[in-house]
């Protein structure tokens, strides 16, 4: 590997830190996620103090949001479908990404990343 190579940062999508530059794109073997490294955000969608979600919509305490994609749920057989709302959520500052703090009717308290929900 050359120097250039380890200089580069980790996914945003996935935290690898297998990333490499093709043309003006960065791009993840693992997830095959490609951006722009001016565009580059933070992993957990933080930008001057903001929380965004999968699209760009600004959350708040007590908004709606809705997962985009299916999540699996350690400890748990069925996980959250795409689609599932999530009513009055909390705005933490978690672990590894994970900024939303909210309860989902059949599974209970836990955190989501904002990377995975849409506001309602």
């Amino acid at each position: 590997m050359n120097d250039a190579t380890e200089a580069l940062p980790p996914c945003p999508e996935c935290s690898s830190a297998y990333t490499y530059g093709m043309g003006a794109l960065l791009i993840c073997p693992e997830c095959g996620h490609e951006w722009s490294p001016a565009s580059a955000q933070p992993a957990d969608g933080r930008e001057d103090g903001v929380i965004r979600d999968a699209v760009g919509n600004v959350l708040a305490d007590g908004d709606t949001v809705t997962v985009v994609k299916a999540l699996k749920v350690k400890g748990s057989s069925s996980g959250i479908k795409a689609g599932t709302k999530v009513r009055n959520i909390r705005l933490v500052d978690g672990v590894d990404g994970h900024d939303i703090d909210c309860k989902i009717d059949g599974f209970g308290s836990m955190q989501l990343k904002s990377s995975v929900v849409k506001k309602a």
